[in-house]
């Protein structure tokens, strides 16, 4: 439960510096309402992302169990271990599959949000909750916690866009994916923020680690089948540029604007799962 502080001193949630609960802007980095109406001690209890990685993780898990109990009599058991509890593909296109199929035949545009916290096997979302656990945190401290939801939830969209084209467009080997699930594509834009993030700061260790996660990823998609190279390069594309804009720079603090940008990007996004359903519904009645 969220506790509100009256009294004493807080964290700025940009700097990271002490200030009065009470102030209505950081002296050390300028921030407004640096205490988040008293509410900020109790959302860094959650780490330093207060609470977004658990969002993510917590989101992805809730929507692959849905698509799973959706058509429950159509969960995929074969396929070896990689089709492993896969939801069958009209449960996964109901809740916002996104590819060349829904947003250029279905004219479905909106998936390109959901898709990315869509899984397609027990597999699948595993490694990419696993990539999750393991780079957001970083990011939250390098970015904070609202440009790292800001960065996921655009790449992903960046490498759905990609893909979704590269599928309409393009043909044989080049060709993107036909439908295209999964949170891979802002799992690579992590890796594009790392290498901002190194390069920002001159932290060639931190730059080289986020192209050697890239690479592998990359290299992993051209020997693997199946895997949406198009979603991995387009999610790697969209973090690198867009932690490029100045609003992105890591050594510049956060500030309000990026938490209503990423509140209104994760609700677009609740309303993209939503409205992938009702349209589908409004389709079936005629």
């Amino acid at each position: 439960m969220l506790k509100r502080q009256t009294s004493g001193e807080v964290a700025c949630l940009s700097c990271r510096q002490q200030v009065s609960v009470k102030e209505t802007r950081c002296p050390h980095c300028g921030r407004k309402n640096p205490s988040l109406w008293g509410y900020a001690q109790t959302l860094q209890q959650f780490g330093l992302d207060l609470g977004v990685v658990s969002l993510i993780t917590w989101g992805c898990i809730g929507l692959y169990l849905v698509t799973l109990v959706a058509d429950w009599q159509n969960i995929g058991m074969s396929g070896g271990f990689l089709g492993f509890l896969s939801p069958s593909l009209a449960s996964l296109v109901a809740f916002g599959a996104t590819g060349a199929m829904p947003v250029f035949a279905l004219h479905r545009w909106w998936t390109v949000l959901s898709a990315t916290w869509l899984h397609g096997s027990l597999l699948h979302i595993a490694f990419n909750l696993l990539w999750v656990r393991h780079l957001a945190p970083d990011i939250a401290y390098g970015y904070g916690a609202a440009r790292l939801l800001i960065i996921f939830i655009l790449s992903g969209a960046t490498g759905a866009f990609l893909t979704s084209g590269a599928g309409e467009y393009l043909t044989g080997f080049l060709r993107g994916a036909p439908l295209a699930v999964g949170a891979s594509g802002g799992v690579f834009g992590l890796f594009g923020a790392l290498v901002s993030y190194g390069h920002a700061t001159q932290d060639t260790v931190v730059r080289k680690t986020g192209l050697v996660y890239a690479l592998v990823g990359f290299v992993y998609g051209l020997l693997v089948p199946n895997v949406d190279n198009w979603g991995h390069f387009g999610g790697f594309l969209g973090g690198l540029l867009l932690t490029q804009l100045p609003g992105f720079h890591p050594l510049q603090p956060e500030k309000q604007w990026h938490w209503l940008g990423a509140v209104v990007l994760f609700l677009l996004t609740v309303g993209s799962v939503v409205f992938s359903v009702v349209h589908l519904w409004l389709l079936a009645r005629g």
